[in-house]
């Protein structure tokens, strides 16, 4: 409620201030962790040259392990990108108020994560300079082409939701008088504005837009990883051939996405100091959604686990074995333990430290989940064929370094983004929560500043 004179007006000034911070003032940190981070991408980008030259055998593939680190990076990087565009649209079209701090910050490390996954679709292939084909004469009836359009797809609805909020923002630093209405930035937003006014009519058809493909991301999102999962499952390969894989990733995508949008939040509010907007309760919420979807993936892997064992094929059972009590067991408890049953007792069990914990257990949760992929790819990639001994993948420093950069690359991409737009959707926010007071649990001098004029 506003009581002070003009607190509608301060409470503006401080959610701009506080958006454009990484715009106009990214910190003493910023350029370092550029650097250091940007440095790690080009020694991937090295690697990857170094293996386009040399043949995928410098990675550790080969005839016995044709699958490997590559197409774990794959789905890994491009579920979890599924995280930020559902959280966004799931809270849009629930239009949960306290979604505002968060969106812009999802919607971006959707985009980000899905630019960095689908770029393993060309690591992972040895003749790279071919993909052109699976555009001019892609079979339709491969899984591979399906997930190559599903993917394609998904990929322009999510650059149009994130760009759509962005329109009436940048039509405020457009008009907004200091440096982000200067030289090219000034220039970027009077582009993106599309003539922006604000009014009436032009509102009621950007709100319809971005409800619109609220809705339509949810289903769409689902899909492609389901059609993802389809290039394993449709094969005869033990292990992959089962019905169950559709449900399986995507509830695992959504639970490791969720899990990284906690750790991408929870550091952009250290290191931008939003916590007068974003506030630990909303990763608290956020916890208790990736706690529900932990609990079904843990469900799922125990369900694909006792069928395989209990009423599977020799070959299957195998594939088990090798999991429970084999060489790739120490892997799968420490995904079981540390990667779903920790993470959900630390925001499941009540005590302090909320906050710490919940960015503990989603850490846990995006390191686990990719354990689980390569789970998934390597027993059954290198289980024997008819007359064979099983194989085995090689860990080379080559997908090693290309792994290290391609997660690097999301937080650099993040730091490079957010130098050019808001890190806060800056009218969402004032509509949402310009005639709200500060939260309860706010601090006395954090409600204090929210109430003055910003320094």
């Amino acid at each position: 409620m506003d009581t002070p004179t003009g607190s509608a007006e301060a409470r503006a000034r401080a959610i701009r201030s506080a958006a454009v911070r990484p715009i106009l003032a990214p910190g003493r940190f910023y350029w370092p962790a550029v650097l250091g981070l940007g440095a790690l991408v080009l020694l991937a980008v090295a690697a990857y040259g170094y293996q386009v030259v040399s043949g995928l055998w410098v990675a550790g593939y080969s005839d016995r392990a044709f699958w490997g680190v590559y197409e774990a990076d794959l789905v890994a990087f491009i579920g979890v990108s599924y995280g930020g565009a559902l959280v966004s649209a799931i809270l849009r079209v629930t239009n949960a108020r306290w979604r505002a701090p968060l969106t812009r910050i999802a919607e971006t490390t959707a985009l980000v994560s899905l630019l960095v996954g689908a770029s393993f679709a060309i690591v992972h292939v040895g003749r790279p300079e071919r993909l052109w084909e699976i555009v001019a004469f892609g079979n339709l009836s491969s899984p591979i082409v399906w997930d190559f359009y599903a993917v394609l797809t998904y990929l322009v609805a999510t650059v149009i939701f994130l760009y759509l909020p962005l329109i009436a923002d940048a039509a405020i630093l457009r008009t907004e008088p200091g440096p982000t209405s200067s030289g090219l930035r000034r220039h970027l937003y009077r582009l993106l504005a599309l003539g922006w006014t604000g009014s009436t009519a032009q509102r009621r058809r950007l709100e319809s837009a971005i409800g619109l493909i609220a809705i339509l991301i949810i289903p769409l999102a689902i899909s492609v990883h389901s059609v993802l999962s389809y290039a394993f499952s449709m094969t005869t390969r033990a292990g992959w051939h089962s019905t169950i894989f559709g449900p399986y990733f995507v509830v695992g995508a959504i639970y490791s996405g969720v899990a990284l949008v906690i750790v991408v939040v929870a550091a952009l509010r250290r290191a931008y100091r939003l916590e007068l907007f974003i506030t630990p309760r909303h990763l608290v919420l956020l916890g208790r959604l990736m706690v529900a979807l932990a609990l079904g993936y843990l469900y799922f892997t125990f369900s694909e686990t006792l069928t395989g064992a209990y009423s599977g094929t020799t070959e299957d059972l195998s594939i088990v074995t090798t999991l429970l009590a084999g060489p790739y067991a120490p892997l799968f408890w420490l995904f079981v333990v540390a990667g779903v049953i920790v993470p959900i007792a630390l925001v499941a069990v009540p005590g302090r430290r909320a906050l710490e914990r919940v960015v503990a257990a989603a850490v846990l949760a995006v390191v686990g989940m990719w354990l689980k992929r390569l789970l998934i790819v390597l027993p059954s990639a290198t289980s024997p064929l008819v007359g064979q001994d099983w194989g085995s993948f090689q860990f080379t420093w080559v997908p090693i370094v290309i792994t290290l950069g391609a997660t690097a690359a999301i937080p650099l991409g993040l730091l490079v983004l957010f130098r050019f737009i808001p890190i806060l959707a800056i009218d969402e926010m004032e509509h949402l929560m310009g005639s709200e007071a500060p939260a309860a649990e706010t601090p006395k001098k954090e409600a204090e500043a929210w109430l003055a004029e910003p320094g």
